[in-house]
């Protein structure tokens, strides 16, 4: 067996990297390899178009166990298992254990509430009625006081005979966060941090287990930051934490203990499973500057939500594929919780179906597809490990740069988290406006006759607080659309887009689908038409059909022979607007001679051309 397998090595000797690269530059032939095949991120990491074994041995990371630090590869060695979390944004006590008991019976392994409207142990009480706090972990999104919150919780917790030993869950407290998010901190900044050493030392004793302080870290990713801006600007927030309570001679190894990240998990599979790996790994270099007594302390509690950024109004469907790769990305990355947002959040309040939906799509992927049984099933991935080692340095960068500045809430006070953000929105803006992002449904391959105006609560709408801004990247492209939607609702025509295929059919095809997608982003009425082989025909049904724009389709050679058309539809409708679907350099001129007013192709900024069509039909 062993002469076997020595012979089939031998019949395929390795490949040096030299030699595929000397391969990949010929099959080039000539074309820039920075353009063609390396991918450059909005965080500017340059990403190649693949890696070899060579790589990772350059790496210090790849040696890396499960449950070791730098906990990269995770805090556990047996599981790589994570708690289903639903959250509760019911304000009545009744309700909300109503809809948590619902959901633990259906596959919910922890239960996250808002208790805004709680005044009375009492109401806590009925609230977490009939839920086993030995299996089911309990967290708080929402309240006014996490001090007082906590004293009730543990006089519930006694009163009702509950092992408070046992009790997993969270706090959402995060007054760095509160200042993020609305430019001020809830009461002071002094108060603040006195309230987090009470509420960790009180956590502490009585609720060993629990997390009382939450880096919300997703307000960033909400807010349109890069990855290494969502974790620079997250452990720049938590070490925050821990040199100020440090400095309340609290031991780091209790503060540590008692912190969780919650991070969103975006598109972009392989970077956000990366992003997790290399969160784990700095925060334990981080906290072991501080000298804990144990390496225990230097592990990570991460709490995963599937994004918001991301998500459309338009082809909602297409939400649940998003968020189900978000969902796979954050289990290979490993995280301790996740919840899921039901597809609709974006524009009504979740019913019943979509939360299920959103439950059941975490339960598919831990019962049906295992992947809470393999414990960071991407270590050792060329591409992965060398994404970690990308992210986490750029991370690390930045960090350092923070704290050189005076730490995160000075930095923030200043600006500069809002400055560096914005840079990063309005890259992504230019993205999805060229379409180099997709928005499937949205800003690309989009239904032009759904209408979603009458679906839209008012409740689903983002909100500016005064600090960091959240939006959706999709939100531009539903605001034209929406407008062309109010238009027709309120009795006017839409535009209608008459296609004039000619010549080459593989071109003209392509051309058209490509002008089908372009305006089908408005809403505006397409009129498709098969391949013409007669010119002169085809314009006269374009005068026929008496459309707003014309878009001639063929290809570049036959463009100038095509122009005939663009003179024939104006000298019969002079308000028709005639435009060529690509950029034929060599007929430019000749086309423009004719008639022809406009030029729409992959380079286009289509964002910014359609609320230019917008505004000349007076869609508003």
């Amino acid at each position: 067996m062993s002469k076997e397998k020595n012979k089939l090595f031998s019949d395929f000797p390795p490949v040096s990297t030299e030699q595929w690269e000397e391969k990949i530059k010929g099959d080039l032939k000539g074309a820039d390899y920075e353009k063609k095949l390396v991918w450059n991120t909005v965080e500017g990491i340059k990403i190649r178009p693949y890696y070899r074994l060579e790589d990772n041995k350059k790496l210090e990371q790849i040696d890396a166990l499960p449950s070791e630090y730098p906990f990269l590869r995770g805090k556990y060695h047996e599981s790589n298992d994570w708690r289903v979390r639903q959250d509760f944004e019911e304000k009545g006590a009744a309700e909300a254990n109503k809809a948590a008991l619902n959901a633990i019976e259906k596959g919910a392994e922890e239960v996250a509430f808002n208790v805004t409207g709680i005044s009375e142990n009492h109401e806590l009480e009925n609230m977490i009625n009939g839920i086993d706090t030995d299996t089911t972990a309990v967290s708080f999104i929402h309240a006014l006081n996490y001090k007082t919150l906590l004293k009730e919780f543990l006089e519930v917790l006694s009163k009702t005979n509950r092992n408070s030993n046992k009790l997993k869950g969270s706090f959402n407290f995060d007054p760095i966060g509160y200042f993020v998010l609305y430019g001020t901190f809830f009461d002071s900044e002094e108060d603040n941090f006195n309230d987090a050493a009470d509420l960790i030392n009180s956590g502490d004793e009585n609720i060993p287990l629990y997390k009382i302080i939450n880096i919300n870290g997703q307000h960033f990713h909400e807010a349109g930051a890069s990855i290494v801006q969502e974790i620079a600007f997250s452990l720049a927030q938590a070490n925050e934490y821990l040199a100020n309570l440090t400095d309340k001679n609290i031991p780091v190894d209790k503060i540590a203990d008692k912190m969780q990240f919650t991070v969103s998990i975006g598109s972009s599979y392989f970077m956000e499973i990366a992003k997790i790996r290399a969160l784990r790994m700095l925060w334990a270099n981080i906290v072991k500057q501080y000298n804990p007594s144990s390496e225990k302390s230097c592990k990570t509690s991460i709490h995963a939500v599937t994004s918001n950024w991301n998500k459309t109004i338009y082809d909602p469907y297409v939400n649940l594929l998003r968020s189900t790769t978000e969902i796979m990305a954050a289990a290979i990355g490993g995280i301790d919780s996740m919840t899921v947002n039901p597809f609709d959040a974006t524009f009504k309040k979740p019913d019943e179906f979509s939360k299920r939906l959103a439950r059941n799509q975490q339960t598919v992927i831990k019962h049906e597809a295992y992947f809470n049984k393999v414990v960071d099933p991407a270590a050792g991935s060329y591409y992965i490990e060398q994404l970690t080692n990308s992210i986490a340095n750029e991370a690390w960068e930045l960090f350092r740069k923070i704290e050189s500045e005076g730490g995160f809430i000075k930095v923030a006070k200043d600006g500069f988290i809002n400055s560096e953000i914005e840079k990063t929105c309005q890259k992504r803006d230019m993205n999805i406006a060229q379409r180099k992002q997709v928005f499937v449904g949205t800003n690309q391959y989009p239904n032009s006759e759904e209408e979603v105006i009458d679906k839209i609560e008012p409740t689903a709408k983002l909100s500016d607080l005064g600090g960091l801004k959240p939006y959706r990247g999709a939100y531009a492209f539903e605001a034209i659309r929406m407008a062309t939607e109010n238009h027709k609702k309120k009795g006017f025509d839409i535009p209608k887009v008459f296609l004039f295929k000619y010549g080459n059919a593989a071109m003209s095809n392509a051309r058209a689908g490509f002008s089908i997608s372009f305006f089908g982003c408005v809403g505006y009425e397409i009129i498709n038409n098969p391949k013409y082989n007669d010119i002169d025909k085809g314009a006269k049904e374009a005068i026929n059909n008496n459309p707003n724009i014309v878009v001639l389709c063929s290809s570049d050679e036959e463009y100038e022979e095509l122009s005939k058309a663009a003179k024939i539809i104006k000298d019969k409708n002079k308000d028709a607007i005639i435009i060529v679907a690509g950029y034929p350099k060599d007929s430019i001129n000749k086309l423009q001679e004719n008639g022809v007013d406009d030029f729409i192709h992959v380079k286009t900024n289509i964002l910014d051309k359609l609320t230019l069509y917008n505004e000349k039909f007076d869609i508003n």
